[in-house]
C-alpha cells in the first residue's frame, strides 16, 4: 500500500464539514454505500460520504464531470450494488478514488455542480452495500480465544491448529442486515446444567462481537489459489460488523461441528466501507510474539510482515432500554484495536482460496471477534462479564452479563496518527427485541 497526494493531510475540502476536528468522512476517506433518500421509495444507488453529506454517484454520473476510465468506474459504483465495482479491481477503485478527491478538494472548479449531488446524511437509509453471495466468519484473535476458553477452564490453552491456520465457519447471508437492524432474540436447543437432555427455548445468554467485515473484489476462479502477493488487491475495502451470538445454544450445538442457531439469527454491518486505499496510512508491521510458530510458506510474505496488521481502533458501547428512556445515553463498555489480531487481512483472503474455494465479487468475511490483551479490550461480554458470572457495570444501576431485551449494542471504529488524517468508520447499531412467540 503506497500514500499518494489522496492522503495529504493538509488537503482540505471546500465541504466546510468535511474538515471539522474529528469528522468520520473528510475528504482523504471516501467511503462507499448504497443510500437513497428516507422513505422516498427511489432506487438505492452507491454513495460516498465527504463530511455531514452523501455524494449521490447516480447523480453525479448524470453532469459527466467524469470522464473516460474515471466516468466508467462512476457508472459501476452508482449502481444498486456495489458488486460490479468491486469486481473492476482496484486500478478502477484508485481511479474513481483520485476523480472524486479532485472534485470535492477546495477550490475545484466543479464546486456548484458537485454540491448539486450532496445529499444530508440525516436524511437518507441505506441497504447493504452489496450482493453477498457468501459470508465467511473467522476466529483470528488470540485474546477473546484465550480470554474465552479460560473461562470454563482457566489454564487451558487454544487449540493446536489456531497458532497455524487463521479458523473459520461459513455464516448465513440471508440474515445479514445493516445498521440499524433489529432482531428477535432466538430459539434454540439448550441443556440445563446438570440435565441429561436440552430442551428447546429463547437464547438467554445473547451476545455481540465486535468485528470487522472484509469485503472481497474480482475474486478467483475456483481451483486457483490466491497467493499472498496478490491478496491485497482482493481487499475492495472494511466495514464495522457485529455478529451476534447466543452462547449458551452454542455451547450445546458446537460439539464436534461449528455453530449454526448460535449464530445465523442475525449479522449487522455498517453501510460504510472504508477503502483498503483509505488504510493505506495506517498499516503496521505485523509480528509473531517471542516463541510463537511463524506461519507456513503460503501465509507469509514480506510485505505482510512489513505493513499486513492495521491499527483501526474500535469501541463497543451499550445503550439500554431504561437509559434510552431515562436519556442517559449509551455506555461505553470496551475499546482496543485491530492490529492486535493474529491473522491478517491478508492470510485470511488466501487462506480461504488456498483449497480451491472460489471468492466472488460482494462476499464477506468476518475478522471474527477482535480482542486485545489489556484489561477492557474485550470484543465480547462473554469476556467482560466472565460467562456472565462478573455482570459489569452499564450506568443507571444498571448491570449486563449477556445482552436483554430492548438493549442496542453500538460498534464505532476510526483510525488516526501523527501525520495523516483521521478516518471513521461511522457507526454499526442493532437492537434486541424480544423472542417470538412459539
Amino acid at each position: 500500500m503506497t500514500l499518494d497526494h489522496t492522503h495529504d493531510p493538509a488537503a482540505r475540502s471546500w465541504l466546510a464539514s468535511a474538515n471539522a476536528p474529528g469528522c468520520d468522512f473528510p475528504i482523504q476517506n471516501l467511503p462507499f454505500a448504497v443510500l437513497r433518500r428516507r422513505g422516498s421509495g427511489e432506487a438505492f444507488r452507491g454513495a460516498v460520504a465527504i463530511g455531514d453529506q452523501a455524494l449521490d454517484l447516480a447523480a453525479l454520473a448524470g453532469t459527466g464531470l467524469a470522464q473516460g476510465a474515471a466516468a466508467d468506474a462512476l457508472a459501476l459504483a452508482a449502481q444498486p450494488a456495489l458488486n460490479a465495482f468491486m469486481a473492476a479491481g482496484p486500478e478502477a477503485w484508485r481511479t474513481l478514488r483520485h476523480a472524486l478527491f479532485a472534485l470535492l478538494l477546495g477550490g475545484a472548479a466543479d464546486e456548484s455542480a458537485v454540491r448539486a449531488c450532496l445529499l444530508p446524511l440525516d436524511a437518507v437509509e441505506y441497504t447493504l452495500p452489496a450482493r453477498v453471495g457468501d459470508y465467511t466468519d473467522f476466529y483470528t484473535s488470540i485474546d477473546h480465544a484465550r480470554n474465552a476458553i479460560r473461562i470454563i477452564m482457566p489454564n487451558a490453552e487454544v487449540t493446536p491448529n489456531f497458532r497455524w491456520l487463521p479458523q473459520a465457519y461459513h455464516g448465513r447471508a440471508s440474515t445479514l442486515g445493516v445498521s440499524g437492524q433489529q432482531f428477535h432474540r432466538p430459539h434454540g436447543q439448550v441443556r440445563p446444567p446438570g440435565a441429561s437432555a436440552p430442551v428447546f427455548q429463547p437464547c438467554a445468554a445473547l451476545d455481540y462481537e465486535c468485528e470487522l467485515g472484509l469485503w472481497i473484489g474480482p475474486g478467483n476462479p475456483a481451483g486457483q489459489p490466491i497467493p499472498m502477493g496478490q491478496a491485497e488487491d482482493q481487499l475492495f475495502g472494511i466495514t464495522l460488523l457485529n455478529d451476534w451470538s447466543a452462547r449458551d445454544i452454542q455451547m450445546w450445538e458446537m460439539a464436534p461441528l461449528g455453530p449454526f442457531h448460535a449464530k445465523n439469527f442475525a449479522t449487522t454491518v455498517s453501510p460504510w466501507i472504508v477503502t483498503a486505499e483509505a488504510l493505506a496510512p495506517f498499516r503496521v508491521a505485523w509480528t509473531r510474539a517471542e516463541g510463537e510458530p511463524q506461519p507456513l510458506a503460503y501465509l507469509d510474505s514480506a510485505a505482510n510482515r512489513a505493513q499486513g496488521a492495521i491499527d483501526i481502533r474500535l469501541e463497543v458501547w451499550l445503550e439500554t432500554d431504561q437509559a434510552r428512556q431515562q436519556g442517559r445515553g449509551p455506555a461505553r463498555l470496551s475499546a482496543t484495536s485491530f492490529r492486535h489480531q493474529y491473522w491478517t487481512a491478508a492470510q485470511m483472503i488466501t487462506h480461504h482460496a488456498a483449497g480451491g474455494c472460489s471468492l466472488q465479487p460482494g462476499d464477506l468475511l468476518g475478522s471474527g471477534t477482535i480482542s486485545g490483551p489489556g484489561p477492557g479490550e474485550a470484543g465480547a461480554l462473554l469476556e467482560l462479564a466472565h460467562g456472565g458470572q462478573k455482570p459489569v457495570d452499564v450506568g443507571g444501576g444498571e448491570q449486563r452479563g449477556f445482552l436483554q431485551d430492548g438493549d442496542t449494542v453500538i460498534l464505532h471504529g476510526w483510525c488516526e496518527r501523527k501525520g495523516a488524517m483521521r478516518i471513521g468508520f461511522g457507526e454499526c447499531r442493532g437492537l434486541v427485541l424480544p423472542a417470538v412467540q412459539a
